[in-house]
């Protein structure tokens, strides 16, 4: 009998060393994510949160309680101007103004906050719920829970145009889950599918010969690991060499965009963010789980001065091919159950952020590091559409009606994704970790 038992669970643990596709704690709302991440920190107000009492009080003083991370002198107006949308009429600035076709589909989440107004750490505990110790990132949470529908391709891709940003590929690591769930670096520079993904043919030796080598190298791995029981590096490794031969055929596609139409093409434009938001669209559609595209390896958002100048730069850099994503998604089909996150780690100051020596000119007015309060975008997957969550002060500076902490964040992230996010654990150096670690509760109203 007790063998009997022990079968399945067996074989559960076997299961969850690999991305097989496996069943939610109950039916998920999205069925895969794309993460935008503007890498920097873009400012709330002057995208998603307008402020008219900045209008007013432009140059003078602001007596605000919170201390910011740099000094900062007077409040500072929005230099770019807003406009209702659709239906719901949720205002949107000339930043991401092609995003007004969507209105009525954007979830704007305006009471986001987090720890501490430090890059490293905020951008760490969007990533993985953690700024300091090393945690699984939530895309290995969620390959972790829900497996991969394609097992030719990894569940979980990062793409970022050349380089890596702040704290590396911490930010998509799979911490004290199994190896098989880190995410998978893409340098997006190369328009080559070969160069963007090295190694995927092996021009010295025939298909013939290495199948045979490989299957010879993976048995030879596998009696190793006989006599290394429950050694979860080893079993990671052969996994991920498994997964590598078997990608050779598939990458080669789902990174070809070469293979869109000329009209999907110039939908979404030719810049390398238009690149990586439409190769994230043909991973997601081949069934990768989770896609996070990074605007730049960088920080192009942290705008600490000439804020017009940059932000209008960045706005059009990505928010057409944002709503040619949006558009191509819906064409499909697919929007209804894939989430799109869009946002950074935090905000920014509606004040002005003082220079280390000189006066202040207006061509080189910036903003300071906030993370009292800042904007995050949800669309499709399950999220509210033509909805406003939650409200800063009058300034625009610390979330006062409804705050959703990162915890609150990722929480009600995995409960579209099918999870309970107290139960979705992971045994670890003596107790049960999870993403949301003791906190985090979800945000029902943001939940279609």
């Amino acid at each position: 009998m007790g063998m009997v038992a022990l079968a399945p669970m067996l074989a559960a643990d076997q299961n969850i060393q690999n991305l097989s596709p496996r069943d939610t704690h109950f039916p998920a709302k999205a069925k895969r994510v794309i993460h935008i991440f503007l890498n920097g920190a873009p400012s709330q107000v002057d995208t998603f949160d307008p402020k008219p009492m900045l209008d007013k009080y432009d140059g003078k003083e602001l007596y605000l309680k919170y201390k910011t991370e740099r000094p900062t002198g007077p409040g500072l107006k929005s230099p770019f101007s807003f406009k209702q949308y659709g239906q719901s009429g949720i205002p949107i600035s000339e930043v991401f103004s092609e995003l007004g076709e969507f209105a009525d589909d954007l979830c704007v989440i305006r009471s986001m906050n987090t720890d501490v107004p430090n890059h490293e750490r905020s951008i760490l505990m969007m990533n993985c719920g953690e700024g300091g110790q090393i945690r699984p990132s939530i895309g290995s949470w969620v390959t972790y829970g829900m497996g991969s529908i394609n097992q030719n391709l990894p569940g979980y891709v990062t793409l970022i145009p050349d380089g890596q940003p702040t704290s590396g590929a911490r930010n998509w690591q799979a911490g004290f889950l199994p190896g098989i769930f880190q995410g998978t670096y893409v340098n997006t520079k190369y328009h080559n599918v070969h160069a963007m993904v090295p190694n995927l043919r092996n021009d010295q030796i025939g298909p013939k010969f290495q199948q045979a080598e490989f299957e010879l190298m993976q048995a030879i791995n596998r009696e190793h690991l006989k006599k290394r029981q429950q050694d979860a590096l080893l079993e990671a490794r052969i996994e991920s060499y498994e997964l590598g031969f078997r990608m050779q055929s598939s990458a080669s596609d789902a990174f070809d965009i070469s293979k869109e139409s000329p009209q999907i093409k110039a939908m979404y434009g030719d810049t390398k963010q238009a690149r990586q938001l439409l190769i994230a669209r043909r991973l997601v559609e081949r069934g990768v789980r989770f896609v996070q595209v990074w605007h730049d390896s960088g920080q192009p958002w942290d705008s600490h001065e000439k804020i017009k100048e940059s932000h209008q730069r960045l706005g059009r850099e990505i928010s057409p091919s944002i709503a040619a994503l949006i558009r191509d998604l819906k064409q499909r089909g697919m929007l209804e159950n894939t989430l799109i996150i869009i946002g950074g780690e935090f905000g920014r100051t509606p004040t002005v952020e003082l220079p280390r020596a000189g006066e202040l000119k207006k061509a080189t007015l910036g903003r300071d590091h906030n993370h009292y309060g800042f904007t995050t975008v949800l669309v499709g997957g399950g999220s509210k559409g033509g909805y406003i969550h939650g409200a800063t002060d009058e300034f625009g500076y610390k979330a006062i009606e409804s705050p959703v902490h990162i915890h609150d964040f990722h929480a009600t992230l995995l409960h579209l994704m099918g999870f309970d996010h107290e139960r979705l654990t992971y045994r670890h150096a003596g107790r049960d970790y999870r993403l949301t670690d003791i906190h985090g509760h979800v945000v029902h109203d943001v939940i279609a």
